[in-house]
């Protein structure tokens, strides 16, 4: 039976590569996109309906009309600080509108894709496996593992995919760390990075070609799909910096404690990735691999 792929959150740097990497393997009239929005904010041959995952109304409506095998939610909200503050909206998102989306999945017999985090980490003993305990400290983070405890409670059948430091370009989506840092270097703008925080730089593109493998295999469970290598972030500067061609003295080494951030860190979240790599069969890509992979698409 060919897949019918619901893509939530298609707007987005990840949910733009789901879209692309899903409709090139499956086919386009295979995959459904919808976010929030009223149109599609990238170029695409895949249909696209409005969906507002914080009502049922809208999810069983889309649901019950496509009637979808397999959804994939790259739908969050992210900001971590603002989370702090926007607890209510950020609570909606992240959990109810997972609790809304496995609730109508389950009801459809489809398999969930979500996507997770490595903020439901500490940081404190890193680098973790899936098994180990997770330990949220901030709002954002609370609320990421508040949906991995509903969806294991709702029965939907699940594959859950944490993940770390996405990065990568798209049509109209948010600035991530690598193409931040790109655009102050080239204007010769010093930039003070932490070099504190290590985690696992993952390419937006990698993440959606796994997660392609994961439903191409309807794998289940839980997962750590980033980047393979776990690198701090001073560091990852100073990658970006020479694969790129720009001038790494404008990196300036910072601590974590003096950016005065609303919420937490997990100051080592790094990830193994062993189980993906065997289980799965996923080529997950080194930094440098993932950074020239960028470069070749920026041109």
């Amino acid at each position: 039976m060919a897949e019918r792929i619901l893509v939530v959150g298609c707007n987005g740097l990840l949910g733009q590569k789901v879209v692309q990497e899903l409709s090139a393997h499956f086919g386009n009239k295979n995959v459904l996109c919808v976010s929030i929005e009223p149109r599609a904010l990238f170029s695409t041959n895949v249909p696209y309906r409005q969906m507002d995952i914080t009502k049922i109304d809208s999810v069983h409506g889309v649901i019950q009309q496509f009637k979808p095998t397999v959804v994939v939610n790259t739908a969050a909200y992210t900001n971590v600080d603002k989370a702090e503050i926007e607890k209510d909206l950020c609570w909606e998102i992240n959990v109810t509108g997972v609790e809304n989306l496995a609730a109508a999945a389950k009801e459809a017999g489809a398999l969930l894709y979500h996507i997770s985090t490595d903020y439901v980490f500490s940081g404190e003993n890193g680098p973790y496996r899936e098994e180990d305990k997770p330990d949220p400290r901030g709002f954002y983070a609370k609320s990421k593992w508040a949906a991995e405890i509903a969806i294991r409670k709702m029965g939907v059948s699940y594959f859950i995919a944490r993940t770390s430091t996405l990065f990568g370009t798209g049509e109209n989506v948010r600035p991530n760390f690598v193409l931040w840092l790109i655009s102050a270097l080239k204007k010769n703008q010093e930039v003070t990075i932490v070099d504190d925080q290590t985690g696992n730089p993952t390419l937006a593109d990698n993440l959606a070609e796994a997660l392609r493998v994961a439903i191409e295999k309807r794998a289940a469970g839980v997962y750590h799909l980033t980047g393979r290598e776990a690198i701090d972030r001073y560091s990852f500067a100073h990658r970006i910096a020479k694969i790129f061609g720009l001038n790494a003295l404008l990196i300036k080494r910072g601590k974590t404690s003096h950016l005065k951030q609303l919420a937490p860190r997990p100051m080592n979240a790094a990830f193994i990735v062993e189980k993906a790599e065997k289980e799965l069969g996923v080529h997950l890509m080194s930094v440098d691999e993932a950074l020239l992979k960028l470069k070749q698409q920026l041109g």
